[in-house]
């Protein structure tokens, strides 16, 4: 439970969750012009060779951690597959296919995912005010999400496919493996440091990525994309496969799995927050409720428990 922490490493593992999840929301938003400018498989093959390159120092074993049984092997590829390879892949071809409203709504259902999947593979016990937490979540996000309907109907916000419901099933998909990165990556601290799973996992999705990333770059031209772009690539691999990571490894390290996963609730906050005030998009009165909400479930879940 995270009353087992003191205080001052409560409050920090908090701050890691809340941030990194910030974090994803803010690259997810601003990754717009890259899904423009690169194909889906070969972005995130891209974005992966060059998280490898920056942390080849943290694949080798810390003195004093255990040799990796088959066992951590088989969970740290799971983690990648799972929490990294199809995560990416099945928003970004999901939210091609519906709208981003649908999307929305449907990534409300996060935190209630990872709290099942915490009860069924970790055996974690889901306090009534963790629970109450996770539906002030789903009903913030959920109105944040239903707020913006006008402005999905303008530009780019309609789909590009006529397929919502293999769109909509794509996000909820994307769910399930956001889930599974909370659930898996909390048996993984037990096993290995936030660094090295960090750096494990992104290679593992640089291989599996490999074989679609070269037949896609064969095929591409990579002089028509501006220089700007390029930079912002950097930026977010570094953010997508290093920084989240580690702070998201490092923060569950010390608190239950189905207590984190209310933090997922700052990742569409974030997106919706970036959009107003980087994409110049204004903040209606539904989404000020839908941020309270959200706010409310994260105080709840955090709040120090009494001490028998």
């Amino acid at each position: 439970m995270n009353t087992a922490l003191p205080a001052p490493r409560r409050l920090v593992a908090y701050g890691c969750l809340a941030l990194s999840m910030s974090l994803v929301g803010s690259y997810v938003a601003l990754s717009k012009p890259l899904v423009a400018a690169f194909p889906v498989l070969l972005l995130a093959w891209l974005r992966f060779g060059i998280a490898a390159l920056a942390m080849p120092h943290w694949l080798r074993r810390p003195e004093g951690e255990p040799a990796m049984t088959a066992h951590t092997r088989g969970l740290v590829f799971l983690e990648s597959f799972l929490g990294n390879f199809m995560f990416s892949i099945c928003m970004l071809f999901g939210v091609s296919l519906t709208s981003a409203v649908s999307a929305g709504v449907i990534m409300a259902s996060i935190p209630a995912v990872v709290a099942i999947g915490s009860w069924l593979f970790l055996r974690e016990r889901i306090t009534a005010r963790v629970g109450l937490a996770i539906a002030c979540a789903a009903c913030g996000i959920g109105l944040l999400a239903l707020a913006p309907a006008q402005a999905a109907t303008h530009g780019t916000g309609t789909p590009s496919g006529h397929l919502p419901w293999l769109g909509n099933l794509l996000v909820f998909a994307a769910v399930v493996c956001e889930a599974s990165y909370a659930v898996i990556g909390k048996s993984l601290t037990g096993r290995l440091g936030p660094k090295r799973i960090s750096s494990l996992i992104n290679l593992w999705g640089f291989v599996l990525s490999t074989p679609f990333g070269i037949w896609f770059a064969l095929r591409f031209d990579f002089g028509a994309v501006p220089i700007g772009l390029w930079g912002l690539l950097v930026v977010y691999a570094l953010a997508a496969s290093i920084w989240t990571v580690w702070l998201w490894m490092t923060g569950l390290k010390g608190v239950p799995a189905s207590q984190a996963g209310v933090f997922t609730v700052m990742l569409p906050v974030s997106a919706a927050l970036v959009g107003v005030v980087v994409l110049g998009e204004s903040l209606s009165s539904p989404q000020v409720v839908a941020f309270a909400l959200a706010l409310l479930g994260v105080v709840l879940a955090t709040w120090p428990a009494r001490r028998a």
